[in-house]
């Protein structure tokens, strides 16, 4: 089936912003609380959130075979589950009930007043219930800016990351949509020159700019997914920041890596953005420094050029962007990850969520965390305001964003926003 909702030449009868993330081209999905406290899956063009739900029960989608609640449900679990060929015709229906020249719901106003909400009419949630989360560390940059941190310029690298798409199996349960607050995590640490270690509010909290993709339901228990069939089982993506406490991390993380450090909160752009859509946006991500293994090989354009930035925001202040980056400098690709991550036959399941690890590139103005931005705290950043900042402090706003752009459309992501409040006090529970 052709992807037709990518047609850079269709416009929409809505009246949507010139520089949008969500032109007719996108047509994300995402799960929201109307004007009338009714959860809904829905899409969004311009700034008009659409209610798909109430599309289907008004036979916009028929010919196309979706059960009577499939859009009616607080997740996307099932229309995930449903497969690529059923994504692309909705996405491909919904383009064409918005083209400029499809009069039929244009020119129908109760059905209109049904079907479109201002964004300041909804609250957008968590777009899918998240049975496992899986955290990768698969940009090279980031993982030897951090190991000579740590180690030093020779050992920088362990000495299985060019061999594996390296990961751990993360806490779904503080995986929150953008908006949400975070506090500020409390844990043991081991302050430099002690013997032993003190419990408290960790003093490195940082940021990692992350994006995610989102599975369907995959393969049987036993049935590793090829790298070349991978992309088959990948919905779309998020934008993803993974908090971290880099002091509870340093002290917890052997043998078993993260903990408390990690599980505490991870963050979501709450619009999942379909691989159709980013379709015109392929490329080629980095050479291979050393031969893989047979079922990591992977050839042709298996990443796409998405333009991130990080800013930080402190309380009644303006932002102040710290870093550029993109996501195709990561040097394993989502198939790679997912292909390891099954092939000793682990399931994956529909609304399963893969981090990328943070994305740093080359230049010190794209490192994708606190951590390398600062050094470890030997770097002082300054914010337009004229405060600094090492890591993030209290009533801090971090605000991530993504898109795609070529001389035709752009297609975004929109941004996953959340400020960090102070420690939890529980005397005013």
């Amino acid at each position: 089936m052709a992807i037709t909702a990518n047609d850079p030449k269709r416009k929409t009868w809505l009246e949507i912003p010139t520089k949008t993330d969500f032109p007719i081209q996108n047509i994300p999905f995402g799960v929201f609380l109307t004007r009338d406290d009714i959860i809904t899956i829905g899409t969004r063009i311009g700034d008009y959130a659409i209610d798909l739900g109430a599309l289907h029960q008004l036979g916009y989608f028929d010919g196309i075979p979706l059960t009577d609640d499939i859009f009616l449900q607080d997740t996307l679990n099932d229309f995930i589950a449903d497969g690529r060929k059923t994504w692309r015709a909705v996405r491909n229906r919904i383009a064409e009930i918005f083209d400029e020249k499809n009069e039929t719901l244009k020119n129908n106003e109760d059905h209109r007043k049904t079907v479109l909400f201002t964004l300041d009419e909804i609250e957008m949630q968590l777009p899918v219930q998240v049975g496992d989360y899986t955290d990768f560390y698969s940009s090279k940059e980031h993982a030897t800016n951090v190991g000579e941190m740590f180690r030093g310029k020779e050992n920088a690298l362990m000495p299985n990351w060019l061999h594996v798409p390296v990961a751990y199996h993360g806490r779904s349960s503080s995986i929150i949509p953008s908006g949400i607050p975070v506090h500020r995590p409390q844990g043991q640490k081991m302050p430099h020159g002690a013997d032993t270690p003190i419990f408290g509010p960790s003093r490195k909290v940082d940021f990692e700019l992350e994006m995610a993709f989102i599975t369907t339901a995959g393969n049987p228990i036993g049935e590793p997914i090829s790298v070349e069939d991978a992309e088959e089982y990948i919905f779309g993506m998020v934008l993803f920041n993974d908090w971290s406490a880099r002091d509870i991390q340093k002290w917890e993380y052997v043998p078993l890596g993260p903990f408390l450090a990690k599980n505490f909160a991870s963050s979501v752009s709450p619009w999942i953005v379909t691989l159709d859509a980013l379709e015109p946006f392929r490329t080629e991500g980095p050479k291979p420094v050393i031969e893989t293994l047979p079922y990591l090989k992977s050839s042709g354009k298996k990443t796409f050029d998405i333009q991130l930035e990080v800013a930080i925001q402190p309380e009644n202040s303006e932002e102040t962007v710290l870093t550029h980056s993109n996501f195709k400098y990561l040097y394993w690709n989502m198939s790679q990850q997912l292909a390891h991550h099954t092939i000793n036959g682990c399931p994956v399941n529909s609304g399963d969520m893969m981090g990328s690890g943070t994305i740093s590139g080359s230049k010190p103005d794209s490192f994708g965390s606190m951590l390398e931005l600062s050094w470890n705290g030997k770097k002082t950043i300054k914010l337009k305001d004229g405060s600094d900042r090492k890591f993030i402090e209290d009533n801090d706003t971090v605000i991530m964003r993504g898109h795609c752009e070529n001389k035709n459309v752009r297609i975004g992501f929109g941004e996953v926003s959340t400020k960090l409040l102070p420690v939890f006090d529980f005397k005013k529970k």
